[in-house]
């Protein structure tokens, strides 16, 4: 069983847990702090699909931070952690992740005890880069990097250097990464191939064909068909939310 909420503690987060591990992870822009049988760990962002059971427990809890926010919240540029998964006690003092550790694990609902220990972080920590949430709102409207950058006032070299900070990655791969979720999302909803390649802003079908190869390292017609084959009022999730 999967099931997520929106933070009502931290704008733009998202609650999640789950019973087993889920799907394959698929890229989504995002970094998760993790609550996986007692113990905290950092979901970093992802270039291609990570397998299920790639960090191994019974019980998963986690908070999905929207593009760019967690990299100050967790005191690491997010290029670090690029395509991995890490101990908390990595990036921060041991004792000190044991005790937030066992506070988390206090709560009935994990989930609470992760939302409330990013809310104090926050604030501790300050606001995440104020650039990064209009870098990710321009990309995932789908406007072209060039745009974006002029948008904010940067220029391209300054752009990829502060992307790389606050996603991962530089701002063509954030793009291609939200451009995958809006034609993901799209497919679920049972579009057809064509249909979602256009709506999603792709040249044209086999260009969303490569996309899905490259970045799910699956087919637009194997991901629709195990869409079908889920639970639908139960959905897994797309991006590190689902690392377990």
């Amino acid at each position: 069983m999967y099931e997520e909420r929106p933070s009502l503690l931290v704008p733009g987060a998202v609650l999640w847990r789950a019973d087993a591990p889920g799907a394959v992870v698929l890229p989504d822009g995002c970094m998760d702090l993790l609550w996986i049988d007692g113990r905290l760990l950092v979901a970093g962002p992802d270039t291609g699909p990570h397998p299920a059971g790639e960090v191994p427990g019974t019980g998963f809890a986690g908070i999905r931070f929207a593009p760019g926010a967690a990299p100050a919240l967790l005191g690491v540029p997010a290029r670090e952690l690029l395509d991995r998964r890490v101990e908390l006690a990595a990036l921060w003092p041991g004792a000190q992740v044991r005790r937030l550790a066992e506070q988390v694990g206090a709560y009935g609902d994990p989930r609470t005890g992760l939302e409330r220990l990013a809310r104090a972080r926050a604030a501790e920590a300050g606001p995440a880069d104020p650039l990064a949430a209009r870098v990710a709102a321009g990309l995932r409207a789908g406007h072209p990097v060039a745009a974006v950058a002029a948008d904010v006032g940067l220029g391209a070299r300054q752009l990829h250097r502060r992307s790389l900070d606050a996603f991962g990655y530089g701002p063509r791969m954030l793009g291609r990464v939200l451009r995958l979720q809006r034609a993901l999302a799209l497919a679920r909803q049972g579009l057809s191939a064509a249909e979602v390649a256009h709506r999603a802003g792709y040249a044209d079908q086999p260009h969303y064909a490569r996309e899905v190869r490259a970045l799910a390292g699956t087919t637009p017609g194997a991901y629709a068909a195990a869409w079908v084959g889920a639970n639908r009022e139960t959905p897994q999730p797309s991006g590190s939310s689902t690392t377990a």
